[in-house]
């Protein structure tokens, strides 16, 4: 399947469209009462906190605020490189990171929260086919014109009910990522091997994140033995605090116990205080 949470199958049937909520953020201002004055000054609705207030040696490497992702550009609504969660979501994030913390290893995250006009833009440039300009690297082995029929676009995401996360891990000393920076020179296959592609760990996943490729399945056995233990590794740690993984992408987790279920927001992705 694919890279990007939204598309997946599973996801579409869990969310029927009568139980649904889209709030915005005009909607959340007299609606909700929230719980901090950095809160209210961002104008997260009460129930969301920034990861890094709460996990601070956690890495962010925010993808969908620079251009280095599966469209080229900045997403709609990431006016800032935040990852922000439901506090449930952070809360067990920051469990998972510190049962990893032992063996040297910290979490690594690329999108949290996800408003859904950032996926509604998805779903546009999903319509563009004659926008190839990142297949080179994200789906080099799929045509656009099938994401649709295969199910790797759909309307809604996950990420905007605020307890889903894409992540990996990286040793704990690992220099911090620059948001949004890819290596000069031609663009390379996320499923090239590990010291061909972009590298986003120190650690082998299989494939980059947002690979839209069989090779991101978490399960693959094409992909190598150190890349499926890291795998493995990433999967368990969450699986022990309370998340569940998908069968296409090796990086995307959901709290099973998710406070909105049911709820799809579009409040910007903004910095506390901002």
């Amino acid at each position: 399947m694919i890279a990007i949470s939204y598309r997946n199958r599973y996801e579409q049937q869990r969310m029927p469209r009568q139980a649904s909520t889209v709030i915005t953020v005009a909607c959340l201002a007299g609606l909700l009462s929230l719980p901090s004055a950095a809160v209210r000054a961002a104008g997260l609705p009460d129930g969301f906190v920034y990861l890094r207030e709460v996990a601070p040696a956690i890495a962010q490497d925010m993808r969908y605020y620079g251009s280095h992702n599966f469209i080229g550009r900045p997403i709609d609504g990431y006016q800032a490189p935040e990852c922000i969660l439901t506090r449930e979501a952070a809360a067990a994030v920051k469990a998972v990171h510190e049962d990893l913390a032992a063996a040297g290893l910290r979490v690594k995250v690329f999108d949290c929260y996800r408003p859904t006009r950032a996926v509604a833009q998805f779903v546009r440039w999903s319509r563009e086919v004659e926008d190839q300009r990142m297949k080179a690297e994200f789906y080099p082995h799929i045509a656009k014109t099938d994401f649709f029929r295969l199910g790797y676009v759909a309307e809604r995401s996950g990420h905007s009910r605020g307890s889903t996360v894409d992540l990996a891990l990286e040793p704990a000393a690992a220099p911090p990522s620059r948001v949004g920076a890819r290596a000069d020179g031609p663009a390379v296959a996320c499923t090239a091997p590990f010291a061909e592609r972009f590298p986003d760990s120190p650690l082998d996943f299989g494939t980059g994140f947002d690979c839209m490729d069989p090779l991101s399945h978490p399960d693959s056995p094409a992909v190598p033995s150190d890349a499926q233990r890291n795998r493995a590794l990433l999967a368990q740690a969450m699986e022990r605090h309370g998340f569940r993984g998908l069968p296409e992408e090796w990086w995307h987790f959901t709290l099973k116990a998710e406070p909105f279920p049911d709820t799809w927001f579009d409040f910007p992705v903004t910095a506390p205080g901002q």
